[in-house]
């Protein structure tokens, strides 16, 4: 036997015997159930079809869908998608699902913590007028539900994980695109 043929015998033995060592590891991997939910900061996309919640695009619209963290735009004309990474709720109780619309829209917008809000957090101010601490970022767009929106922010590490009181968080440079091609009237489904 020459010395390519035993080096490639040898090669070819130590490759099987990493793949038999290692093929309980990729086993048990493959059997555990992934969570129903990212574990990280980072969205966990599911893709959605707007025929799933609407019987038609009329002039748009969106799925917010909590469980991926991801919000979900259609045009009215169905040529325009769009995809985007947001925060979602902290708890349960603070979750609204269900469908709603886009009633006004703001560029600027300025806050005011429901009463709820303060009550779970003393220390938020009565106001807050727009600019860089505002919670509400760059643009907001309100719901047909009182106190909810969709709406920017100026922390960045609150989009992928729980971190609203029930609002849909956006990143700034997102929020201010979506605000350009969403017309107020468009159907939203909160999932």
């Amino acid at each position: 036997m020459s010395d390519t043929q035993m080096r490639r015998r040898a090669l070819l033995t130590g490759a099987a015997a990493f793949a038999t060592l290692a093929m309980p590891a990729v086993l048990r991997a493959e059997s555990q159930a992934l969570p129903a939910y990212p574990r990280h900061n980072s969205s966990g996309f599911r893709m959605q079809d707007w025929r799933d919640h609407f019987d038609s695009l009329g002039s748009g619209v969106i799925v917010a869908d909590f469980t991926s963290r991801a919000l979900h735009y259609w045009s009215g004309d169905g040529t325009d998608y769009r995809l985007y990474p947001t925060s979602v709720p902290l708890t349960e109780e603070l979750t609204k699902r269900g469908y709603t619309e886009v009633v006004r829209k703001k560029v600027g917008p300025s806050w005011t913590p429901t009463a709820d809000m303060r009550r779970r957090d003393p220390s938020l101010p009565a106001f807050l007028p727009p600019g860089k601490d505002n919670p509400l970022g760059t643009h907001a767009m309100y719901l047909s539900w009182p106190a909810y929106l969709i709406h920017g922010t100026h922390d960045t590490r609150k989009i992928g994980r729980p971190s609203s009181s029930g609002c849909i968080g956006l990143y700034n440079e997102h929020i201010q695109q979506l605000f350009a091609v969403v017309p107020i009237g468009t159907r939203v489904r909160i999932i």
